[in-house]
């Protein structure tokens, strides 16, 4: 992908999850890319502490898509994937993953918050415990603020 196609995705990201925020839920997004980098297969955003936007959005593409065909696409996301969701990712055969802004700036924004118990384990480090390679892009410096701005004063107001 190129340095525009990633800005382009992830304020995209940034975009579902601004909507997933308006809909009462935790502003996190996410999109599948197909191969070509621009195309958007799908979007999600957040639905709840288990069903976050890249798990679930895994979880559809698995469903309608051929691994090998997966494995060029790009999973793009606002913050790094949690471990649940980088395990996901990697069960789903999705070859890259894409993301703004870092799992310790979410945790500095949402602090003990019950609903956000973040775990201490990078995606990269996930993925790479896995048989097959995930490409991990990120964190996107052009972006992180924009992607942090959109849970400020978010997780202190539930």
């Amino acid at each position: 992908m190129t340095p525009e196609q990633q800005l382009k995705a992830l304020r995209r990201a940034d975009a579902v999850a601004r909507r997933a925020m308006a809909m009462g839920r935790h502003p996190f997004g996410a999109l599948l890319l197909a191969p070509d980098g621009e195309t958007v297969l799908a979007e999600q955003g957040n639905i709840d502490t288990v069903n976050h936007a890249e798990s679930t959005l895994a979880r559809t593409a698995a469903a309608n898509y051929p691994g090998e065909y997966l494995a060029r696409c790009t999973l793009a996301t606002t913050f790094a994937p949690s471990a649940m969701c980088a395990g996901t990712i990697y069960w789903a055969g999705i070859g890259r993953v894409l993301y703004g802004a870092e799992e310790t700036s979410l945790l500095a924004l949402t602090g003990d918050h019950p609903e956000n118990p973040t775990l201490s384990l990078p995606c990269r480090d996930v993925l790479a415990r896995g048989q097959r390679q995930v490409e991990v892009i990120g964190p996107v410096s052009e972006v992180e603020e924009e992607m942090i701005e959109t849970h400020k004063g978010f997780w202190q107001s539930r």
